[in-house]
């Protein structure tokens, strides 16, 4: 099936629920459409179509996009990051939200914080499609969307936009590289200088698997080039744009790892974030590996992307905690990996996350599963006598 037809397909049943006038409105949807007894319509709909039509029910705030009760206080879930206060450790990974259209809503949602892109410099339309597929069985994803992105420009226009009357939560911009072009740090020069003004956080991303080459720039000596590039690039158009503010003004600068990762890997990746001068760490991307312990049809486990989801959370949490001793707690992390309990939450900041990120949970579980998360984070703090999410924090590897 088309891309095409996908999505006429999924506006098609859109209309259909809407028509039937079952226990909703169409400015205040009730339904569950992600876990009710629509939901075998709902997956009957072609996974990137989907994923538009999420975008488009964010906008307009339906089916649970967007709801004021999302917005219940939970005190012991207040942190500080960077310097700045967050509601809650509990965010929205880059790739829902490619283009920054539905930030303030998906902050209304629930999420502390909202990192969009991969923005490029340039738009491009990304790897062929199909390129986006469910693995129902394992509640994961695969997706080779390839930077998939509408420009800089784009971006900046609704970031600047935004930035007028400024959502309550923080944004983040996570930064790649058109496909076709050979130097690297031209491209991640030019978003970030097009957008750091309007950015809370920067997220230099070199671990996609779907862009040819790009985990390359992981290597050590390649790395350093393209972080120290990119910081002097952030640092001047800063100081350009907020020449009286002071640097607590600068944006953080993170740098998006993959799981797939050699021993040796993990410790130059540490070596150069710390001499270089990196904010934080977001770990991880998603893994070209595939588990044994996948369940799904073979014909689907063998589609070429990344894979995310359940069967990425125990390795990416296992990594978390390995770059947190190699970094000596000493900068951000940020887990995200198979996100979907407030149990794996908590999971990861007792491995050193500061924050957690969730996107494939999103897919099966839709809004709600962002209060749920905060619910139970709250209820795990409590059982373990922490009175706040940041006395959990690399709790596993402090000595009794």
């Amino acid at each position: 099936m088309s891309l095409r037809v996908g999505i006429t397909r999924a506006f098609g049943i859109v209309g259909a629920v809407i028509g039937t006038g079952a226990a909703f409105v169409v400015s205040s949807v009730k339904v569950d459409v992600f876990e009710g007894k629509l939901s075998p319509l709902v997956r009957a709909i072609d996974p990137e179509a989907a994923h538009m039509l999420a975008i488009y029910a964010a906008r307009f705030r339906w089916f649970g996009f967007g709801q004021a009760a999302a917005l219940r206080e939970y005190p012991m879930l207040q942190t500080t990051v960077f310097g700045r206060p967050f509601h809650t450790p509990v965010g929205l990974a880059a790739g829902f939200d490619k283009d920054a259209k539905v930030v303030r809503q998906l902050i209304e949602t629930g999420f502390s914080f909202v990192e969009v892109g991969s923005i490029t410099p340039e738009p491009q339309e990304g790897n062929p499609t199909p390129r986006v597929f469910r693995l129902e069985e394992d509640r994961a994803v695969i997706n080779r969307y390839g930077f998939n992105s509408e420009g800089v420009a784009a971006a900046k226009t609704r970031l600047q936009n935004l930035s007028h009357a400024p959502p309550n939560g923080v944004v983040g911009v996570n930064v790649g590289k058109n496909k076709l072009t050979e130097n690297a740090l031209l491209d991640y020069e030019h978003v970030v200088r097009e957008l750091a003004p309007f950015a809370d956080y920067l997220v230099v991303n070199v671990s996609s698997p779907n862009t040819p080459g790009l985990r390359d720039l992981q290597r050590e000596e390649d790395l350093r080039i393209l972080l120290t590039g990119v910081i002097r690039t952030r640092d001047q158009t800063i100081t350009q744009s907020r020449p009286t503010k002071s640097a607590k003004a600068m944006p953080p600068l993170l740098l998006k790892i993959a799981p797939d990762l050699s021993d040796a890997d993990k410790k130059s990746i540490a070596k150069v974030a710390l001499e270089v001068g990196v904010d934080g760490l977001i770990i991880s991307n998603t893994t070209v590996d595939r588990p044994d312990s996948l369940k799904s049809p073979r014909k689907k486990v063998r589609e070429a992307g990344g894979l995310s989801g359940q069967p990425l959370f125990e390795s990416s949490t296992r990594l978390l905690g390995e770059m947190y001793e190699l970094t000596g707690g000493k900068i951000v992390l940020i887990g995200v990996g198979g996100v979907s309990t407030g149990e794996q939450a908590y999971q990861k900041i007792r491995q050193g996350a500061s924050l957690v990120q969730l996107y494939t949970a999103l897919v099966y579980e839709g809004p709600k599963v962002v209060d749920k998360i905060k619910r139970e984070l709250v209820e795990c703090l409590r059982r373990d006598g922490f009175s706040s999410v940041e006395a959990a924090v690399g709790a596993n590897f402090r000595k009794n």
